[in-house]
């Protein structure tokens, strides 16, 4: 079994079901008593999302190039950075490391092709809906095509994710706020909606609606179990 690096902390909620995920996967597959190999930089969101709101990138992307160093240093085949907003700077730290990162939006697109969606919502951050780091990914890599909320919607859905998920809270309006985005993004032509912000899936399920609904925090920890057991 290969060791996953896991850099996390953004927020620690969503990290933590990383980390129940990967050994659900593991055991599932392997029984018993085994649970995955693990080693884990957890981050102080705080300051990521200070330099975010600033436009730090760079100085955001050396704190998880670091925590990528460390996790190298400590033994990790691989590693994911348990985030789809922080992935605006995955290349830079990729670069700062030998061992490969398992991209968010590749392991996502790579699930979409196989069910044969060609349009997909997108709900996420503002960076996420917004800047092409991860829709031009999906659509310079994968051909998929990418819509997102209007200006409006994508201020809601931002907000609650930095003012409630990534604190904790679950507020019934804001599922059905977010329910009404994703019926929304299928008038718009979506075969399915990728909930492209680790802490969505504490929010929405897909018992809340009828339209696929891709949870990136459970795809990339399938893929990563997959990839340590390959």
């Amino acid at each position: 079994m290969k060791t996953i690096g896991l850099i996390g902390g953004m927020s620690w909620e969503s990290t933590a079901s990383y980390y129940r995920l990967i050994n659900e996967g593991v055991k599932e597959n392997l029984g018993g008593l085994h649970s995955a190999k693990i080693v884990m930089v957890s981050v102080d969101f705080a300051e990521i999302e200070s330099l975010q709101m600033r436009g730090e990138w760079s100085k955001a992307g050396q704190i998880l190039s670091q925590a990528a160093v460390s996790l190298q240093s400590a033994g990790a085949d691989f590693f994911l950075i348990c985030t789809n907003t922080m992935h605006i700077v995955a290349d830079q730290v990729a670069g700062a490391v030998h061992i490969p990162l398992l991209h968010i939006a590749d392991a996502t697109a790579e699930v979409l092709l196989k069910e044969g969606v060609s349009k997909v919502g997108l709900l996420g951050t503002a960076f996420t809906m917004e800047q092409s780091f991860y829709k031009g990914r999906l659509t310079d890599r994968f051909g998929l095509e990418v819509v997102v909320p209007s200006n409006e919607g994508r201020k809601v859905v931002h907000d609650v994710i930095y003012n409630e998920l990534c604190l904790g809270v679950i507020e019934p309006a804001s599922r059905t706020a977010y329910i009404r985005e994703v019926e929304q993004l299928q008038e718009k032509g979506a075969q399915a909606v990728i909930l492209g912000c680790t802490e969505i899936s504490l929010l929405v399920a897909q018992a809340d609606s009828s339209l696929p609904l891709i949870d990136t925090t459970s795809v990339h920890a399938q893929e990563a179990v997959r990839l340590a057991l390959d």
